[in-house]
Order: structure tokens, then C-alpha cells, then sequence
């Protein structure tokens, strides 16, 4: 379920179902780049390019993802539709978590906190913003302020993936399966070594509690918009 270039895999999970340890964990069996939101906040010019992709120009988006062999996160699994098109071999994740509730506690103490409390991105020309609001309007609707509205969203999402994807391309995985499903999809050998798992509700503050409110980079600790699996994601 492999294709020889392009993008391998496309992740459809939304943020904090895991997917920083997924991006870790497709960069060490495919050996290549993924994308993941660490991308445009460590690049805030690359925001544009996504903004543009919501008025069907993916022309931006596509060049952006070039060099990579997969994607995970927000903002590209709110385009998998438009990626599958173009990469049709490509394997699709679904990341999820254990329940809407779960998942729900962890977005709201991380993307939606850092909506309410923005950190600068150096070079953002205020298209970061943008984007995530597309992001968050288009995947929940007007009531993604609502713990219920968000949920409802977030099952929606996910159901559509399921109905939309066809079963052979798609693979759904949680935090727990760690490599099994993965490897097997791909058909390559699980790695003789733990699987990462980064980005707790508490590290994901700390990359953005640089001074001067800038977002350190991923090699500082691998945090970013759209992990969420430690246990104490409501803390």
C-alpha cells in the first residue's frame, strides 16, 4: 500500500489525537519528511498557501509538500479529499482518540487556549490566524465554541472519513496501537524500539511559552497544535 513517490501517507486525524507521535513515527518507517502544523508555525509564510487552498487554489499547498511523504495535523487533514485525489496510492491515518470527551478536554486546554492567548510567530503577516479560523469553521461550524458543538464536529469529521475513504486505503489508529497497525498497513517491520509519544497538554505550553510569546521550534521538546495523548490531558 506504498507508492513509489509522492505522498505515502495522508493523515486525516484531526489535532490532539496524537498526531506529533504519529509524525515522529511515519518519519522513522518511511524515512522521509511529514508534515504536521509544526511545519507552518516554524514557516508562518507557508499560512498563505493554506488560506488560498480554501478557495480551491491548492497549487501553493502542493508545492509545499513536495519534498515530504506524508502529512499529519491540521491544517492538510482538512484537505485529505483534494490530497487523496492527487496521491491516490497514498495510505490515509485517521487518528482518533477514546471518546469525543477525551479528545474535547485536550483541544480545549491547547489549540483553543492558544487561540485564546496567541503566541507571535516571527514572519506571520497575521495569515496564521486566518488559517486557523478557516480551520476551525470549516471542520465544526459556528458552534465550535461549544464543548458539544466541537464533539459533534469532531464525530462528524471522523464519520465522513470513514464513509469517504475506501476501506483498502484506510487505516484507523490511536495513540495506544502504536506501530502494529501502522507497520502493517505499510508493510514494513515494527522498529525494535519504544514508540514515541510527545506532546502532553503541559508540553504543548511549553513550546509556546517562549519569550516574547515565540514558539520554539519542534527540536525544542517536539511540541506543537495537534498531539494530546497523555493521560493528563485535562490538567
Amino acid at each position: 500500500m506504498t507508492s513509489a513517490g509522492g505522498l505515502r501517507v495522508i493523515g486525516a486525524g484531526l489535532p490532539r489525537t496524537g498526531t506529533n507521535s504519529l509524525r515522529l513515527a511515519l518519519t522513522r518507517l518511511l524515512g522521509g519528511s511529514c508534515h504536521h502544523m509544526f511545519s507552518v508555525k516554524d514557516d508562518p509564510a507557508q499560512a498563505r498557501d493554506w488560506v488560498r487552498a480554501f478557495d480551491g487554489e491548492l497549487s501553493g499547498v502542493h508545492a509545499r509538500l513536495a519534498g515530504c511523504v506524508a502529512t499529519v495535523d491540521w491544517p492538510s487533514a482538512c484537505f485529505w479529499r483534494e490530497l487523496l485525489a492527487v496521491h491516490p496510492a497514498a495510505l490515509v491515518v485517521l487518528s482518533v482518540r477514546s471518546s469525543p470527551e477525551i479528545w474535547w478536554r485536550s483541544f480545549d486546554a491547547t489549540v483553543l487556549e492558544r487561540k485564546r492567548h496567541p503566541e507571535v510567530l516571527p514572519g506571520d503577516d497575521g495569515s496564521f490566524a486566518v488559517m486557523r479560523d478557516l480551520l476551525l469553521e470549516r471542520t465544526f461550524g459556528p458552534s465550535w465554541t461549544s464543548p458539544s458543538g466541537a464533539m459533534a464536529g469532531y464525530a462528524r469529521h471522523n464519520a465522513q472519513v470513514r464513509a469517504q475513504c475506501s476501506a483498502e486505503r484506510l487505516v484507523t489508529w490511536e495513540p495506544a496501537d502504536a506501530w502494529g497497525p501502522l507497520c502493517a498497513a505499510l508493510g514494513v517491520p515494527e522498529p525494535d524500539e519504544a514508540f514515541p509519544r510527545t506532546n502532553s497538554t503541559g508540553e504543548f505550553h511549553v513550546r509556546g511559552s517562549g519569550a516574547g510569546g515565540v514558539a520554539a521550534g519542534p527540536a525544542a521538546g517536539e511540541n506543537a497544535v495537534g498531539d494530546g495523548q497523555a493521560a493528563h490531558v485535562g490538567a
